[in-house]
């Protein structure tokens, strides 16, 4: 997973997200706490799979034409989803 040098608030990160992107990444989030909390996946599991959407993210940027402003926003989102999962390890 990537790890950003600089702290974000939850609000910078979700600021200029647009609305379907913004229910999109909120409606996963949940997905994945409620498949951990009916033990359908561990948190680690969890963890992986958005471990891999952010290496896709990376590889596509390129392909997409993502700004590095835009791949970086999307990785910090990506990134704060690990870390409200995160919370979840040791449950």
């Amino acid at each position: 997973m990537r790890q950003s040098n600089e702290p974000q608030d939850s609000r910078s990160l979700w600021s200029g997200v647009d609305p379907h992107g913004q229910a999109a990444l909120l409606l996963v989030e949940s997905l994945l706490h409620g498949l951990i909390e009916k033990a359908v996946l561990t948190t680690r599991e969890a963890l992986a799979i958005v471990d891999r959407a952010a290496e896709v993210n990376v590889e596509n940027a390129a392909d997409l034409e993502d700004s590095p402003e835009a791949l970086s926003k999307s990785l910090a989102l990506i990134d704060a989803i690990a870390a409200s999962l995160q919370h979840d390890i040791g449950d």
